[in-house]
């Protein structure tokens, strides 16, 4: 707001000293006496004292029409308030006009920013008819007013910028009638049309900050969750990006999106949820707003000039100073732009233009262009005051500027494109915006009347609901005026260059200070790297890559976003969580630890089992499990296995394992990709090899022909006995029993010597058959330790104790 320039009237000891002093001064100088007490002219006020405290404060509330003709009625409307401790008798609020038409628009500068009160330099007085009486203005009162006068009382001569000012005048205590109060504006005056209207491009930006998680719901439709409900409260009518919607519709502008926007409304336009910060999902309501933003948006851009930045809006600045430091950053910039492009086509029915780049504030040095061309983009939005020229002419030049290596810089307008930058939510600041917005067009064409011009304007690239209403009330002054016409971008670029145009691109150490500051630092394109080679290794073994593709490959773009400049805290926030929930899945397949870590394997050769389970809602393919020995001579584990496992399912793969020697021995089990890079986490476990000797061997063979000699024996004693009984009644004098019998002949008195074989295993029909002792033999030397075809023996003959109990390897 405006500040006084008038004296307080106050009775402090400091105050009356001074006017003590000046009295005597001026006492003491009739000339200049006389000077300051002359009457003022019929319809003027007084000349005021240009020093002083201030203490009454004008605001414009208003002032129509925005560019007036000579027909048009103007009405001036604002406040006035009374900051002092003393009341203003006989308050009134006139107007004040510019004797000519600025000079330049470096004096427009001036004018907006001079503080205080000057006869010369404010101008002289309208009619005092048009003057608003207020009265006595208490003090710490407010008073609304209001002024209405036809154009022609003003007495505007040629065309151009005046100076517009609403003056408080009035007395305080012990004070003369002067001006307490003023607040200037401008008056934008061309009667009749212009030589050769200046030709404005105005991008109109529809770009939001990061909604969308990496997350969504466990269901086929794989539900999106977004960070918060925000992006509803902007669709919502009266919303941020509902205005730029309904005010662009009407407007001679070029639509400029950022897609990563358009997918989130689309995914918001059906069932969304949102994750709180505490992890808590509730269930989203913006389906309604979401659906009608999208309807209107392509009403309004249908048969428009549309361009796409890159996917999420990438910061190219941060990019080229800090993202070249960590290998493959960049290559996410032509992820992006590709993106940009087929989300374009999907949304609106046809291709967008994606060629352009627009940094942060137009900001460019060296680096910044190289990455922003580095991804297909031919044509740079940058700012007038981000070039370098040698002689730039006194006059505005047109924005199309040849930099080198076939590509064409736009210089969007510093003063246009930074007009509505401030805080719009008050009528003053809008009204004051509007009217030196259309004071700069008018004085580009003024500088120059002969010369066409053409310029572009590059607004703020999230403007708010109050920013974009001032916006759009500028850009429909501009219709009534007669100095400027619309323009397309893709028209602006095929404008003819000003050969006294800046066109040097500034070095990096030239970039702003102020805008380094806020870049995202190298750590953070360390943490972007990072989860992309993650999630490039955990894509490869999903059966339905895409739907873990797709909403981490966006989230990972959204982590670059400009959005994040001067958010370091939410922006590192969204980085882990995306991290940390796709280490989260990746962890989903993984190797089972044994129950047991030690495994006992008896004999030469075994089965070792190793189970994987898959708890994703997909399956897995294309791994390869692999036992690694501690000691390969002692234990060879076998060859990879291939692992293939449906959602929500486990799988056990056996490896047949030689064993070489007895011991101890580790064995690691790892999961690899096709690609040969480790999967999860390796396990380890124990096998403990108790391989059976030779000489165990002999021992056990021995033995077990020893059983065959002994049944065969048995079987032909049992013959030989069969056929004595069949002869003996024939030809025998007596009993075999009563008859001696020579020694080593055969008989039953031969069981009865101590230790025959015959006496344990029995005679006659109880005893076995020849394959009787085979068959006990088979079952005792399943329980015999150390058996080579037994897998569950606990330990080998030839060790001195037994094994700790463990897991048995399969056989």
């Amino acid at each position: 707001m405006a500040e006084v320039a008038a004296i307080q009237g106050t009775t402090t000891g400091p105050a009356r000293r001074w006017w003590r002093k000046a009295a005597a001064v001026l006492a003491g100088t009739p000339l200049l006496a006389g000077l300051v007490q002359l009457p003022a002219a019929p319809g003027a006020e007084a000349a005021p004292s240009a020093t002083g405290s201030r203490t009454v404060d004008v605001s414009i509330n208003s002032l129509t029409p925005v560019v007036p003709a000579d027909d048009d009625t103007i009405t001036v409307t604002g406040r006035v308030s009374n900051d002092g401790k003393s009341p203003v008798d006989g308050a009134r609020v006139g107007l004040r006009v510019g004797q000519t038409p600025l000079s330049s628009r470096g004096a427009i500068g001036i004018v907006a920013k001079r503080k205080g009160f000057s006869a010369a330099e404010d101008g002289r007085a309208v009619d005092a008819e048009h003057t608003v009486k207020l009265g006595r203005l208490p003090a710490g009162a407010s008073r609304e007013f209001s002024m209405t006068l036809p154009a022609e009382d003003l007495d505007l001569g040629e065309a151009g910028v005046y100076q517009l000012g609403v003056a408080l005048s009035g007395r305080t205590a012990g004070q003369y009638d002067q001006v307490l109060g003023i607040e200037r504006t401008f008056l934008p005056w061309q009667p009749g049309k212009a030589r050769k209207p200046t030709k404005i491009g105005y991008l109109w930006p529809l770009v939001s900050t990061p909604h969308l998680t990496a997350r969504t719901g466990s269901d086929q439709q794989q539900t999106p969750q977004f960070r918060d409900d925000s992006l509803a409260a902007e669709l919502a009518p009266g919303g941020r990006l509902q205005q730029l919607v309904a005010l662009g519709k009407d407007l001679p502008v070029t639509w400029v999106v950022d897609p990563d926007l358009l997918v989130s409304v689309e995914m918001m336009t059906k069932e969304y949820e949102i994750r709180k910060p505490d992890g808590s999902v509730t269930k989203g309501e913006g389906q309604a707003v979401a659906r009608q933003w999208m309807s209107d948006l392509l009403a309004a851009v249908e048969g428009r000039e549309l361009v796409t930045l890159p996917f999420a809006d990438p910061d190219l600045a941060s990019l080229a100073h800090r993202g070249t430091k960590v290998s493959g950053s960049i290559s996410h910039l032509k992820t992006a732009t590709d993106l940009a492009v087929k989300t374009g086509e999907t949304i609106f029915g046809r291709k967008p233009r994606a060629d352009f780049a627009w940094p942060v504030n137009g900001a460019v040095d060296t680096s910044v262009i190289d990455v922003a061309t580095s991804a297909g983009a031919r044509n740079i939005i940058t700012r007038g005051d981000s070039l370098r020229g040698e002689d730039e002419p006194p006059y505005t030049t047109s924005a199309v500027r040849p930099i080198g290596g076939g590509t064409t810089a736009l210089a969007a307008d510093t003063r246009l494109s930074t007009a509505f930058q401030g805080d719009m939510t008050g009528a003053e600041n809008s009204t004051l915006a509007v009217q030196e917005f259309l004071a700069h067009t008018l004085m580009v064409n003024r500088e120059a009347p002969g010369r066409e011009r053409s310029l572009v304007v590059a607004p703020q690239r999230r403007p708010t609901a109050h920013q974009a209403r001032a916006m759009a009330e500028a850009l429909e002054g501009l219709r009534a005026g007669d100095w400027t016409q619309p323009q397309e971008l893709r028209d602006a670029i095929e404008e003819k260059p000003d050969p006294r145009a800046a066109t040097r691109v500034p070095g990096v150490r030239s970039y702003p200070e102020a805008l380094r500051k806020q870049e995202l630092p190298t750590g953070a394109f360390e943490d972007v790297q990072r989860t992309q080679n993650a999630l490039n290794g955990f894509t490869v073994i999903l059966s339905e890559p895409d739907r873990v593709i797709t909403p981490f490959g966006n989230a990972i773009l959204r982590e670059m976003s400009t959005a994040w400049r001067g958010e370091p805290r939410a922006a590192g926030a969204y980085r882990e969580s995306v991290e940390d929930y796709l280490a989260g899945l990746t962890q989903e397949v993984k190797l089972i630890e044994k129950a047991q870590k030690k495994l006992t394997l008896s004999g030469r050769s075994g089965t070792i089992p190793v189970t994987v389970q898959n708890n994703l809602l997909q399956g897995v393919e294309g791994l390869k499990l692999v036992l690694r020995s501690s000691s390969p001579h002692r234990l060879d584990p076998g060859e990879p296995q291939s692992v293939e496992i449906g959602s929500g399912h486990s799988q056990t793969v056996k490896f047949d394992t030689t064993a070489n020697a007895n011991g101890l021995v580790w064995v690691e089990a790892q999961l690899y990709t096709e690609d040969g890079r480790p999967y999860g986490a390796p396990m380890s476990f124990k096998v403990n090899v108790t391989e059976i000797t030779s000489t165990v061997m002999l021992v056990i063979a021995g033995g077990v022909l020893l059983l065959v000699l002994a049944g065969i024996r048995m079987y032909t004693q049992r013959k030989r006995a069969a056929a004595r009984e069949a002869d003996g009644p024939a030809g025998g004098e007596g009993t075999a029993e009563d008859e001696p019998r020579p020694a080593g002949s055969t008989g039953n008195a031969r069981a009865e010597e101590p230790g025959d074989p015959e006496e344990a295993e029995g005679t006659g029909e109880d005893a076995p058959t020849g394959p009787a002792p085979a068959d006990r033999d088979d079952t005792a030397g399943a329980e015999a330790p150390g058996k080579p075809e037994t897998g569950g023996a606990e330990a080998g003959p030839e060790k001195s104790e037994a094994p700790d109990p463990g897991e048995r390897v399969e056989r």
